[in-house]
């Protein structure tokens, strides 16, 4: 790996990979939210999406065909979400000085030491706001039908955290999901430019970001 990263000159040094962990803040109660167990969006978020499933099954009388539809809309949806955030605001490319902090303390950080076990997954300082801003945007588009495909927008966030988690944390699979971390590992170690998918390649073959 270390030769492959030498023999690249595509990796910008704010994204170059080391090993170990970074400060973020020196006060240390923001700097203890910029880390999370890998564990907290299952705490955090299987619950919400148990309660919207029942909410809409019990409450609002959705039948199961239609919950189940808008619920697997909304995971589908949430691969595109995960793709254009990762490519357009977690890798923006900075400018000035401040520009280059920001993109440190958004993504950067992850680039930089890529296997920190604390910063794989979103903070819920971060995550709950960005849930609250779709939750909204999805409301005035879908009303109540938000309520079933909400949770599966929030099941797509989760699979794609638990995801990330493993591909950094543990071997690939013996199987096709092998892919996934050659995919993501690529996208550290070859080309932050490209390869922007991590719970699907899918968006990257469609907008062009795969290697090809």
């Amino acid at each position: 790996m270390t030769e492959y990263l030498k023999a690249n000159t595509r990796i910008p040094d704010y994204l170059y990979p080391r090993k170990g962990s970074a400060q973020i803040f020196k006060n240390k109660f923001l700097e203890m939210l910029t880390k999370t167990h890998p564990l907290t969006p299952l705490i955090v978020y299987l619950p919400v999406v148990s309660y919207l499933l029942f909410y809409s099954l019990n409450k609002l009388n959705f039948n199961l065909t239609t919950t189940a539809g808008f619920f697997a809309v909304g995971i589908f949806l949430w691969t595109l979400a995960e793709y254009l955030l990762h490519r357009f605001i977690f890798h923006f490319q900075p400018k000035t000085k401040l520009g280059f902090r920001i993109q440190f303390m958004i993504h950067g950080v992850h680039h930089q030491y890529p296997n920190d076990p604390k910063r794989l997954v979103m903070p819920p300082a971060v995550s709950i706001i960005l849930a609250v801003i779709f939750w909204y945007f999805f409301k005035s588009l879908l009303g109540i039908y938000t309520f079933a495909f909400f949770p599966g927008f929030v099941m797509g966030y989760i699979i794609y955290d638990m995801t990330h988690y493993a591909i950094h944390h543990l071997k690939p699979p013996k199987n096709k999901l092998r892919y996934l971390w050659k995919h993501h590992l690529q996208h550290h170690y070859r080309a932050p430019d490209k390869l922007f998918g991590v719970s699907t390649p899918l968006w990257d073959y469609v907008f062009g970001t795969n290697l090809t």
